[in-house]
Order: C-alpha cells, then sequence, then structure tokens
C-alpha cells in the first residue's frame, strides 16, 4: 500500500519557476509516494535478509546517485 506523502517539497523548473500546473504536481507526487514506498519495501527486505542497515542506505543513495538525464539536447 502506498504512503501517501503530503510533505513533498514544490516542485520547481531548472530557472527555480514552480510547476504550477496540478496534474503535472499530482503525478510527480504520485510518483514519489510510490517510489518511497518501494525503497522502503527493498530496504525492510534487505533488513529481513540480514544485510546492514548502512548497506541498504548506501546502495538506495549510490543508486539515485546514478540516475542519468537521458532527456539531455545533445
Amino acid at each position: 500500500m502506498v504512503n501517501k506523502n503530503k510533505n513533498w517539497k514544490k516542485w520547481v523548473k531548472d530557472d527555480q519557476s514552480v510547476i504550477a500546473c496540478s496534474e503535472k504536481i499530482k503525478v510527480m507526487n504520485e510518483n514519489f509516494d510510490e517510489l518511497k514506498q518501494l525503497a522502503q519495501d527493498a530496504f525492510e527486505d534487505g533488513l529481513l535478509m540480514e544485510v546492514s542497515d548502512q548497506q541498504m542506505r548506501d546502495a538506495l543513495h549510490q543508486m539515485i546517485d546514478d540516475l542519468k538525464n537521458q532527456l539531455i539536447k545533445k
């Protein structure tokens, strides 16, 4: 079950202007709610399999750090 978090910060563009479209905000919030729940589930699974808490955190941080912007115009 997705744990809805109403505390996501305002979404902004590269120029720091706020995203105002309510549908875009809704989609972003839903995506992040789902990602948070999936990460929580993976974290707990790792702990249940006796992976260290810190290694799980480091792996999740590394996964985020490894994300690449595939939409950059070349």
